[in-house]
């Protein structure tokens, strides 16, 4: 059987009348959309729009909420406690979800953003806070995480988990990602990021910043759109992966598919 695969991008990032990617070009590439929910990006018409869009053309809607830093892009520690954390995700769970009711459909994911996706990782009471708040408001939600502490309470909650691979982000052998701080903890060379994608998603492996091979079994990998030449090499990468015989879908059929094989 080919293996299968979801294409994710984080979308919807834009604010009032400032834009960040290009959502149209990427809904064409991908089969799943992290969507702002308004505390690092997006405002209700935004919300309102990449919903509906989506819904128009068959794109799996996830949720991506941050922490309060609007102005940091969600890329910065607030302090928080857990149980601010776990309100701040339900708060924007639900404005998600009412959008997506609107439109007929439901968030099928959850990939906490910036400063919070990597903190959940690694702090036991974040990642508690947002599975317990994933869980207690829909059991069917899939938690779109890296191996760590979120993966783990995730799981003890009940819930599906979609290990992400983050193609153009240099790993620790841990499995981590290398800080953003480090020289080469974001990769551009184009070939090089291919390469990466159809190695992680055909073979399971991924080689590390320090030169190892690490196994990594990755459901949904993540396109990044918010740079240049990003919709371009966005579009290979789903071209080389077809090419491979890879199959793309929705992250909810590659779960679904998943479950079945098992």
């Amino acid at each position: 059987m080919n293996p299968m695969i979801d294409l994710v991008a984080d979308l919807g990032e834009g604010f009032g009348a400032y834009t960040i990617g290009d959502d149209s070009e990427l809904l064409e590439i991908v089969s799943s959309a992290n969507i702002a929910c308004g505390f690092h990006a997006g405002d209700p018409d935004i919300m309102a729009a990449t919903v509906a869009e989506c819904v128009r053309r068959g794109v799996g809607i996830g949720a991506h909420p941050s922490f309060p830093d609007l102005r940091g892009f969600g890329r910065r520690d607030m302090g928080l406690s857990a149980h601010e954390v776990q309100n701040d995700v339900l708060y924007q769970l639900g404005a998600l979800s009412g959008f997506a009711a609107f439109n007929g459909t439901k968030v099928t994911h959850i990939a906490p953003h910036g400063r919070l996706g990597n903190l959940v990782a690694v702090r036991a009471d974040y990642a508690s806070a947002v599975a317990e708040a994933a869980a207690q408001v829909d059991k069917e939600l899939i938690v779109v995480a890296q191996e760590g502490e979120l993966a783990s309470a995730a799981r003890s909650a009940g819930l599906d988990v979609a290990i992400v691979g983050i193609v153009d982000r240099a790993y620790q052998e841990d499995g981590t990602l290398v800080p953003r701080s480090q020289p080469g903890a974001v990769l551009h060379d184009p070939s090089e990021i291919v390469d990466r994608t159809i190695r992680m998603v055909v073979e399971g492996k991924l080689r590390c910043a320090s030169g190892v091979d690490m196994d990594i079994n990755v459901d949904t990998v993540l396109l990044h759109g918010d740079n240049p030449g990003a919709v371009e090499l966005a579009r290979l990468i789903r071209s080389e992966l077809v090419a491979a015989g890879v199959q793309i879908a929705p992250l909810a059929e590659v779960m679904d598919a998943k479950r079945k094989a098992a």
